[in-house]
């Protein structure tokens, strides 16, 4: 079932547990046992985030052997995540990113790493 509204498609992406996998993901694809270990998460939750992500076209699969190897969907989701970057570099207040910090500095080194 394909995201069919904008609430939707960002109530999929609003899920700590998903945004974990979007993040761990920017660096690259991933089997299942990969990305477990990244976001520090059991396999049945990231298993089933997956799915739901999938489910919304925001990650790609692709089956290598016995594995099922994870992507972000580079014709979208990609550049969307380059356009954020660039607007909370621009826009976004130090307050604003200060209310946020439970994020990890890892997010914003993934970010300027592997989508520069």
């Amino acid at each position: 079932m394909k995201c069919q509204s904008f609430s939707a498609f960002f109530e999929t992406i609003s899920n700590r547990t998903r945004m974990k996998i979007i993040e761990a993901l920017i660096s690259g694809p991933m089997n299942v046992g990969e990305i477990c270990k990244r976001v520090n998460e059991e396999q049945s939750k990231v298993s089933h985030n997956l799915r739901i992500l999938k489910d919304c076209s925001v990650v790609d699969v692709k089956t290598k052997g016995r594995k099922r190897i994870y992507s972000l969907n580079k014709n979208t989701i990609i550049p969307l995540i380059k356009l954020v970057k660039r607007h909370v570099s621009r826009y976004c207040k130090e307050e604003c990113l200060k209310r946020k910090k439970t994020t990890k500095d890892s997010w914003r080194q993934n970010l300027n790493e592997n989508l520069s």
